[in-house]
């Protein structure tokens, strides 16, 4: 009866190994790949290239450590029964209130926070280091510790507020559902995901971030003039706080029908309009708080006093500064919006709703299967909870290995497309501008082992990209 759960662990360990066979591919590429390539000489200085050369490879570093202990804790948890045993231990807990084991969809909820919890605890050591010692040596981390446990224990009780009703109501709809609920469920999770959408940017979003509407001007305007170029639907366009965190930068769109935002990084921007409006506001109040400006600075995520960032303003001139013009903005905005205009969005959540479908469908075979229950420690029972967890997370793994696959290579040909729309609104030079400098900014590396990047990178390499849009006009 064990059988299908050594086949699983085997399988775990057969995907570990090509992982890190190739991840170990691309660690030589960033270890001996000290020039930078002919491609790229007349737009990226050899310190940039070093820089991001140190920062992947730390990163990759990590990534060896932290994937090695994933891979033992998951095969010690399935081998030494760590399912069936939190499984018994919710039993437990829901029994000091009143609740027999018949109360399924409450012991289900119990076990998921259980997990949660043990994954958020697990998980903490790594994160924290990730955060602290490899964004905070590279310039990325902006947090303190204070803000960054915060954070983490905001995250906790939004995903719990959020889930645990969403699991119970996907519980009763396959008990509630019969032969035919697979068809409910699909249902269900299309409905929950067009509504997350909105509801997680409006209200969810705003929680840990602060969204301005960008203020009128030179870029609204453009961005509101590209828009209607396309006839894209757009209401409002944002920036968001996200130099609070890190200095790594991001733009995307989000929202249905005519109703569809623009979100920008204040970290994308070489000139922020919201902090230049903040900053005058404040002005006049500045001299009063000079002695408290340093506390409130860390209370809000940044690392750096803005007194000491005075005192070495000769240092911070040295500086390159970072951000993209507002012509290049555009370029990224093209970009994002090409995806829109070549309904990129709709193809994924078409894909995405069919995979949800076959994989509630196949569930359904499945999900009474005695001996596939036993292997996994439940020889008496079969959890509909317990069901979703082994066979969407385990027995569909090399289902999922190939799928991920798949729309990978998907992404990337959809990367193509939309710097292709791009560059047919006249924006080549500047786009081909912007992604050098995101990859200045965000030290990523332009070189990338083959093999690797096929299986890994959903955006193509940037010498691939550059490559497509066409040779540089001078």
């Amino acid at each position: 009866m064990v059988d299908v759960l050594l086949a699983v662990v085997l399988f775990l360990w057969l995907t570990y190994v090509w992982e890190n066979y190739l991840s170990y591919r691309q660690h030589k590429v960033l270890k001996y790949t000290k020039d930078v390539p002919d491609e790229l000489k007349d737009v990226l200085d050899h310190e940039s290239f070093e820089k991001a050369r140190v920062y992947q490879l730390d990163r990759s570093s990590f990534s060896f450590l932290s994937g090695a202990w994933s891979q033992i804790e998951t095969t010690l948890i399935l081998l030494l029964g760590g399912i069936p045993f939190v499984w018994e231990i919710s039993g437990v807990v829901i029994s000091k209130f009143g609740y027999t084991r018949e109360y399924e969809i409450t012991q289900s909820l119990v076990f998921m926070l259980l997990a949660m919890l043990f994954s958020t605890i697990t998980d903490l050591p790594w994160s924290l280091y990730s955060t602290f010692v490899i964004e905070e040596k590279h310039g990325f981390n902006k947090q303190t510790l204070g803000f960054f446990l915060k954070d983490l224990l905001k995250k906790l009780a939004v995903m719990t507020a959020i889930s645990l009703p969403l699991v119970a109501a996907l519980l009763y709809i396959i008990k509630w559902g019969g032969e035919y609920f697979f068809v409910y469920t699909w249902l269900f999770t299309l409905v929950v995901t067009l509504a997350l959408v909105t509801i997680y940017m409006d209200y969810i979003a705003p929680l840990f971030d602060k969204f301005t509407l960008l203020p009128e001007g030179t870029l609204r305007s453009s961005i509101e003039q590209l828009a209607a170029r396309i006839s894209f639907p757009l209401a409002k366009i944002y920036i968001v706080d996200g130099s609070k965190r890190s200095s790594h930068s991001n733009a995307y769109f989000y929202g249905f029908f005519k109703n569809k935002r623009i979100v920008l990084f204040d970290t994308l921007l070489a000139e922020n309009p919201t902090k230049e409006e903040n900053d005058t506001s404040k002005e006049d109040g500045r001299e009063n708080d000079k002695e408290n400006e340093g506390d409130k600075w860390k209370e809000e995520g940044n690392e750096k006093d803005p007194k000491q960032e005075d005192s070495n303003a000769g240092d911070g001139e040295k500086k390159k500064s970072k951000g993209c013009s507002n012509d290049e903005i555009l370029a990224i905005l093209g970009h994002e919006l090409g995806h829109w205009k070549l309904s990129h969005t709709l193809k994924n959540l078409g894909i995405s709703q069919v995979n949800i479908f076959f994989s509630f469908m196949i569930f359904g075979y499945l999900m009474h299967n005695k001996t596939l229950f036993a292997s996994f420690g439940f020889p008496d029972s079969q959890p509909t909870m317990i069901g979703l967890m082994i066979i969407f997370q385990f027995i569909f793994s090399p289902y999922n290995e190939l799928l991920g696959f798949f729309m990978t290579a998907l992404s990337r040909k959809f990367e193509f497309q939309a710097d292709d729309f791009a560059k047919g609104l006249g924006f080549a030079g500047y786009l081909r501008s912007s992604l050098v400098k995101l990859h200045k900014d965000n030290l990523g590396f332009p070189v990338a082992d083959k093999l690797y990047s096929a299986y890994h990178y959903s955006h193509p390499p940037l010498i691939e990209r550059l490559r497509a849009l066409g040779p540089k006009q001078d």
